[in-house]
């Protein structure tokens, strides 16, 4: 029998569950693969209302505005744009200590980290080893650019802070502890983004011992980063339930930052790290992910076995 495969998404609002798992399951396979797979879907816990459906919104970004060369849009200072996100992010969690919400928390060196990277890839500099093809930065002017990659970094650090800091940490886990109940072993786990730590969280709690995972799948993860790796459950080791690790990402993927997951989590063997071309604007996009060689060989393989 083959493999059930649980998706566990990344950061920001999301488009409804049913039609997410669908995307994720073409992006993949090519079709909706009905019960085989399941997502789990924490999205609803930060987001009252999912994203309006594809076929009633447009795609794609609207035309950009011609840009005034002698007034050009201002861009926050790097240390301004640090400040506010930090402070946005804290206030924003209703579970947060004063202590915490007053002073630089354990994630800041990782969003002052993003923050420059971004920056330089707006300024069209390598931030990371490139991969096999070009590292050009995304197609607009320099000004836009850096808006864009910014945009992420912000969405990101604050979906990130509410997990460990924003009181949603046990609630985010039993959505992917229910979506592992619900489908038939053996199951791949497939975690992109901050997905990729929930659900390594949940595959290290003891009662995930017993489950039978042939494959855990991360893709554009921070779990590579250190001060992520300070909050996550520790030690750092490959889930006693997992059989095999696969992490894949694109060197120019501000969220995964630290691309290598194989040095530090035990035994490094069970651990492969994979360079992969996302071209999505923000080299971060799942879709993208899921129709590398790298992430879908071997879940086929596995599913259809």
């Amino acid at each position: 029998m083959g493999a059930s495969v649980v998706y566990v998404h990344g950061n920001g609002n999301k488009i409804r569950e049913d039609l997410l798992k669908t995307e994720w399951d073409v992006a993949l396979f090519g079709q909706d693969l009905g019960a085989t797979t399941r997502m789990a879907y924490w999205a609803r816990l930060r987001y009252p209302q999912p994203l309006p459906d594809p076929a009633s919104d447009e795609l794609g970004l609207p035309p950009a505005a011609p840009l005034d060369e002698t007034r050009p849009p201002a861009v926050e200072p790097p240390e301004a744009f640090i400040e506010r996100a930090l402070r946005d992010a804290a206030l924003g969690e209703n579970s947060v200590d004063e202590e915490t919400a007053a002073g630089p928390g354990p994630l800041e060196s990782w969003l002052r980290d993003m923050t420059y990277a971004a920056d330089a890839l707006a300024e069209g500099e390598n931030v990371a080893p490139p991969p096999t093809s070009s590292l050009a930065a995304l197609p607009f002017p320099r000004v836009l650019r850096t808006m864009a990659f910014r945009a992420l970094v912000e969405r990101t650090f604050a979906d990130v802070y509410a997990y460990f800091f924003g009181g949603l940490k046990e609630q985010m886990r039993q959505v992917v502890r229910d979506a592992l109940a619900a489908v038939d072993p053996p199951v791949i786990v497939v975690g992109h983004s901050l997905g990729s730590i929930i659900a390594y969280d949940v595959l290290r709690e003891q009662n995930s011992s017993a489950l039978d995972v042939p494959l855990l799948v991360t893709v554009g993860s921070p779990l590579g980063v250190t001060e992520v790796q300070d909050l996550v459950e520790r030690p750092l080791e490959v889930p006693a339930s997992v059989a095999a690790w696969r992490n894949a990402s694109d060197a120019r993927d501000l969220v995964a930052l630290d691309h290598t997951i194989r040095p530090e989590y035990a035994p490094p063997e069970k651990c492969t790290d994979f360079y992969v071309v996302n071209d999505s604007e923000n080299h971060h996009g799942i879709g993208e992910y899921l129709r590398t060689v790298a992430v879908r060989q071997p879940i086929l393989e596995l599913v259809r076995r």
